[in-house]
């Protein structure tokens, strides 16, 4: 197999690279259905503690099947802090979102509320997918007020496509446009897409206490 055809998964993929020389070139990013790959560019330290570049890969989506044109990118995290240094390889999590002194990267994308998604075939599988690949997430989740929920942590986002509508307690709205920031302190939220497109926001979070 050629190395611009080599397999990428969704894990670490670490390819360490000891002389620090060019790393093998990954898949080009491209779009796919409503998701797309994403480029991903790791550095850590060699034995001597020389800063190198340890990764070049893709990082592509999960699409759930429960919730039809919305896509996540898990890029990054741990679940409390780093020491360095280090070979670059991730901490790694065992929740999507994140504990106390944790922290997550990653991408998120919602499709327009117009967007008609073929239904899951079986509830129960599509649960269990979900549970699988976003550990946590539907605990989190309103099953009465759907979209609605609340975490322990502050989140930082941008909007990098699209449009999405931030919506809190009592009907408050935001509408936010590519470029707009949100810091979001662990608040009662849900999002919506009102364009004719896919939204995707970048995003960053951090475990927080709750009194």
């Amino acid at each position: 197999m050629a190395p611009d055809d080599s397999p990428i998964n969704n894990g670490p993929n670490i390819r360490l690279q000891p002389n620090n020389g060019p790393l093998v070139k990954p898949r080009p990013i491209h779009g796919y259905g409503s998701a797309m790959d994403i480029r991903q560019v790791v550095t850590g330290h060699d034995e001597s503690g020389r800063a190198i570049f340890v990764a070049d890969h893709a990082v592509h989506a999960f699409e759930p099947t429960l919730t039809p044109g919305s896509s996540f990118h898990l890029m990054w995290g741990s679940d409390g802090a780093v020491t360095y240094p280090s070979d670059g390889s991730e901490p790694g999590g065992a929740a999507y979102f994140p504990p106390v002194g944790g922290y997550r990267f990653g991408f998120f994308t919602l499709p327009p509320a117009s967007h008609v998604g073929v239904p899951p075939h079986d509830i129960g599988d599509a649960l269990a997918e979900m549970e699988a690949r976003l550990p946590g997430m539907i605990g989190h989740m309103e099953p009465a007020d759907p979209g609605m929920h609340t975490t322990d942590t502050t989140d930082f986002e941008i909007v990098i496509a699209g449009e999405v509508i931030l919506e809190l307690d009592d009907g408050a709205e935001r509408l936010l446009r590519v470029g707009d920031t949100i810091v979001q302190n662990g608040t009662r939220h849900r999002w919506r897409n009102p364009g004719d497109v896919p939204a995707t926001l970048a995003v960053f979070i951090v475990g927080a206490h709750r009194a």
